[in-house]
């Protein structure tokens, strides 16, 4: 299969050096330019509990144009310019291409659509753990679940064959989804409850569930966003979202989130496509959503310090 990550940072580079690893022919298509070079002259560097390996083969390039019309566009950009990104590299998407997106947060699906005919995305949900090294070098953390589905639910030979190329790429345990839309917002529920705080105080996941505060705080931000999947008709996979954020939590107790992470390095956040994303729906069915608010302009407020 010819694929194409358009945003080639860390959990792109491994989705993208697993599947290269299989004998797909692979490109990655990123602005980073050493990242690039580097993936090019020396292979991709993965780093992982099991030791170090250089994954050769990959394709990398900053325009898309060199690329040409790729069968799979597996998007892995922050939310915050998945238009842009998107918009930037259509070269690669012909009337056949299907685009998976992967990322965190709500509003891609609607984002790619303004690009994409909508019956072309899928979307779904990763819960790999990797992280930048330097240029061409990532750490694999460690395996999670890959979730994929077709919007409207229905269960397609596209979707099992991109599964099938998932699980060959050992990128396991890989599912298809019936009800991909609940399982990003399950999702989206367990990072409203750990991003913002952990990105405010400075802990890590696990951390969060040691102080009363902080948790308090925490568990009022899932709660808010299930009034709005409730609200939306979004059937959730988890009956009980606090537990099944706390359970996450503990599970990853001590991983660094993504977005303590941006900050930490001083780079733009994606809260607004998360907590600002539950405010946002909240103000379309008249949802008060305070915990979310103060939380969404907190952390706008650190990325300006």
């Amino acid at each position: 299969m010819k694929i194409a990550i358009i945003g080639a940072g860390s959990m792109g580079s491994i989705y993208g050096g697993f599947l290269a690893e299989a004998g797909n022919e692979v490109y990655f298509i990123d602005v980073y330019k050493e990242h690039v070079d580097n993936i090019n002259k020396h292979g991709l560097y993965i780093e992982d509990p099991n030791g170090i390996r250089y994954i050769k083969g990959i394709k990398a390039t900053t325009n898309a144009e060199e690329v040409g019309v790729v069968d799979l566009a597996i998007v892995f950009v922050k939310s915050t310019i998945t238009d842009i990104a998107v918009q930037q590299n259509k070269s690669i998407i012909g009337e056949n291409t299907t685009v998976l997106t992967l990322q965190n947060g709500l509003g891609n699906i609607e984002k790619i659509s303004a690009v994409v005919p909508v019956e072309q995305i899928i979307a779904g949900t990763t819960s790999h753990g990797s992280s930048m090294l330097g240029p061409g070098k990532v750490r694999h953390a460690g395996h999670g679940d890959t979730v994929i589905g077709e919007l409207d639910g229905s269960i397609t030979d596209r979707i099992n064959l991109i599964a099938k190329t998932f699980k060959e790429a050992k990128l396991d345990p890989v599912t298809v989804s019936d009800n991909v839309m609940g399982v990003i917002w399950d999702k989206l529920l367990v990072n409203l409850g750990i991003n913002a705080v952990t990105a405010l105080t400075g802990l890590k996941n696990g951390q969060i569930l040691d102080y009363p505060e902080t948790e308090w705080i925490a568990v009022e931000a899932v709660k808010e966003g299930v009034k709005i999947a409730e609200a939306k008709g979004i059937k959730l996979g988890y009956p009980n979202a606090v537990e099944h954020f706390k359970e996450v939590a503990k599970n990853t107790g001590e991983n660094i989130s993504s977005m303590l992470a941006d900050i930490l390095n001083g780079r733009k956040t994606e809260i607004m496509n998360i907590s600002g994303a539950i405010v946002r729906e909240g103000e379309k069915y008249n949802i008060d959503t305070p915990v979310n608010k103060v939380l969404t302009n907190l952390v706008l407020m650190k990325e300006k310090m």
